[in-house]
């Protein structure tokens, strides 16, 4: 499963293409592609698991679902579900949600609640916990709207090779003295 980190590393992968124009634009996904060809990538975005290709008034959110992948400068034999061109280069998602967003980024995420992100927030993060203060911390761990990009993996080894943790309430946990 395509995780926040592994979506940091899909940005770095593309960035050649920011500044560039789309030559051509398909794919199976039930969206209106039309409005793609001829515009230019402003830039590359984060946040969680969502990739954002961003355009001047619109971006494609792309969500790489439990087994998306994604291939640049080649092809897989299925169709993608978008395939961006550029020239001769290209892009190409596969078993993935891609949708449009219109308008500003900024009404649709909060860039602060994303770990990987440079704009990142502990204090907003602890006030999203302090607002459900009879959660458990292995339960807070899992929600994705309070902690962003976390790793499975990570989330497992906090819930379940500390067993006390899955007893532990936030509220109990002063800031400095978090179970670990």
């Amino acid at each position: 499963m395509p995780e926040g980190p592994s979506i940091v590393i899909l940005k770095e992968a593309v960035s050649a293409f920011k500044g560039k124009k789309v030559t051509a634009c398909s794919g199976n996904a039930k969206i209106d592609f039309s409005w793609v060809k001829g515009q230019t990538i402003l830039d590359f975005k984060t946040w969680g698991k969502h990739f954002l290709i961003c355009f001047k008034d619109r971006t494609i959110r792309i969500h790489l679902l439990l087994f998306g992948t994604y291939r640049v400068n080649e092809k897989r034999e299925s169709v993608p579900r978008l395939h961006l061109q550029f020239g001769k280069k290209e892009i190409n998602f596969y078993a993935c949600s891609v949708q449009i967003l219109d308008g500003d980024l900024d009404t649709y995420y909060d860039w602060s609640r994303d770990v990987l992100s440079d704009t990142w927030s502990p204090g907003k993060a602890r006030a999203s916990l302090k607002k459900h203060p009879d959660m458990l911390v292995c339960d807070a761990l899992m929600d994705q709207p309070l902690l962003l990009v976390w790793e499975i993996l990570l989330r497992m080894k906090c819930c379940f090779a500390f067993m006390y943790i899955r007893k532990v309430r936030w509220v109990s946990c002063p800031p400095n003295n978090y179970p670990h």
